[in-house]
């Protein structure tokens, strides 16, 4: 593509200088002139492509980082998890209990430590040894 915009330059070029000597040197610089506002508009139009290219790749990045699991880890949802484990261990705790008593309290406790270690792993990917694919693709 950048071959048939040369190549349209130097046309355009040959047909400023044929017409320079058609016209004489009075029309110099306004064929000077027009010649350089096309090579302008040509150069804006590679700044412009480029600086839009260069913003698409950043919101782009952005919106990756954004959809990474780390950035939903906040404070209040770790926060809330705990307290929704705790507040659901009680029933969880009197039924297993009730029902199957020591082996019952035991499985419902094994749940729950179960949930908030696959919890806290998912939120800390390097927990127990394990790499986070981003972690990984950087070594």
């Amino acid at each position: 593509m950048t071959d048939a915009r040369d190549t349209d330059l130097k046309k355009d070029l040959d047909a400023i200088l044929h017409t320079r000597r058609d016209l004489g040197p009075e029309y110099e610089s306004e064929l000077a002139d027009s010649f350089l506002e096309k090579i302008d508009q040509r150069i804006d139009g590679a700044v412009e492509r480029r600086l839009r290219r260069v913003l698409a790749e950043r919101q782009m990045q952005q919106a990756r980082d954004a959809r990474s699991s780390r950035a939903s880890d906040s404070w209040g949802e770790r926060f809330g998890f705990g307290i929704v484990s705790l507040v659901l261990a009680v029933p969880l705790s009197a039924i297993g209990g009730g029902v199957a008593h020591l082996p019952g309290l035991v499985a419902a406790w094994a749940g729950i430590v179960g949930i908030n270690v696959a919890q806290a792993v998912r939120l800390n990917p390097g927990m127990f040894g394990r790499r986070d694919r981003d972690d990984h693709d950087a070594l």
